[in-house]
């Protein structure tokens, strides 16, 4: 029999061990110590199912943007193979707790290939039990992920950049609410279905806001004929620099916008100590994937983003 409990203080921040992959082990140690450490969880958020002999056999853990009380996604999901009845007790606890904590919803992402910090091993299992589970897929994303060489390419002259310390935050949102009416990326396009566009573009920025950043690094890009074509939102996430939201004004589409904004976004982190930048898009935003890989970056990996309304 399974039970499901939150982890003891001795299991933090290492969770569940693997004796024969001391790398796995030592990456869930300071990826999950990290989150703790800037309060992204907090020990009673990270669940742990139990056999009947009293030992650990899985793990989720809840996880928020630092500063905020609320959980909205989890990580570190691990359940045996053949238990399947193990992993659903494990989501349906998450899901129990993270609605306990006031949220309505809860994401979740299974990246592949596997890689740290979380070795998500089996991505169509683990995709097959969120599925049974209530969660469905919001978006095919493809990741992108740049070192940053030692010299980067120039701004673009055809725009003229303005920051969110010039213009505040009004011209940023109306921008974005504007790129919302038409969008080739299916989870802002469930988001404006939801909320409508003047709610999401609201959502975007205040969620983009909750990563750390300076004000002079947001800006929009404005055409020669003095109209916005680009926004560009570069951050730091908890663990890595960010290309956080790049758009391009439906009317100056199809002129390589987006792959200037990539680079000037780029060039802002970079100037600010950044040594390496992610990036995520939508596999059908073709025009965001061709302006990722022109900028210079790589697609890593593919991931695909799970929801589950509470």
């Amino acid at each position: 029999m399974t039970s499901i409990r939150a982890a003891r203080p001795h299991e933090l921040p290492a969770l569940l061990e693997h004796p024969e992959d001391t790398e796995r082990n030592a990456a869930t140690r300071a990826y999950l110590g990290k989150l703790l450490d800037t309060k992204c969880t907090r020990p009673e958020w990270c669940l742990v199912a139990e056999d009947g002999d009293g030992r650990p056999v899985g793990s989720v853990v809840l996880w928020t943007l630092p500063g905020e009380e609320t959980p909205y996604a989890f990580v570190l999901f691990e359940a045996p193979a053949g238990r399947d009845d193990t992993g659903a007790a494990l989501l349906d606890a998450a899901a129990a707790k993270a609605r306990e904590l006031g949220a309505d919803e809860l994401d979740h992402v299974v990246d592949s290939p596997a890689q740290a910090p979380q070795f998500q091993l089996d991505p169509e299992r683990r995709s097959a039990l969120l599925r049974n589970s209530g969660f469905r897929v919001l978006r095919d994303g493809r990741r992108f992920r740049l070192r940053v060489p030692a010299e980067l390419p120039s701004d673009d002259p055809r725009l003229t950049f303005r920051s969110l310390a010039d213009l505040g935050p009004g011209p940023f949102i109306d921008v974005l609410e504007e790129l919302l009416a038409d969008t080739a990326d299916a989870r802002l396009t469930a988001d404006v279905e939801q909320y409508g566009a003047r709610r999401a573009a609201e959502k975007i920025f205040e969620q983009t806001a909750s990563l750390r950043h300076e004000p002079e690094w947001w800006e929009l890009g404005h055409d020669a004929d003095g109209t916005p074509a680009v926004i560009s939102l570069p951050a730091e996430n908890p663990s890595v620099p960010v290309i956080g939201f790049i758009g391009v004004a439906p009317a100056h589409r199809g002129k390589g916008y987006a792959g200037s904004a990539v680079v000037r976004g780029t060039r802002i982190l970079a100037a600010n100590g950044a040594q390496e930048i992610l990036g995520d898009c939508d596999a059908a935003n073709t025009a965001m994937a061709k302006a990722f890989t022109r900028s210079g970056y790589e697609n890593f990996a593919n991931r695909l983003e799970f929801n589950r309304s509470l």
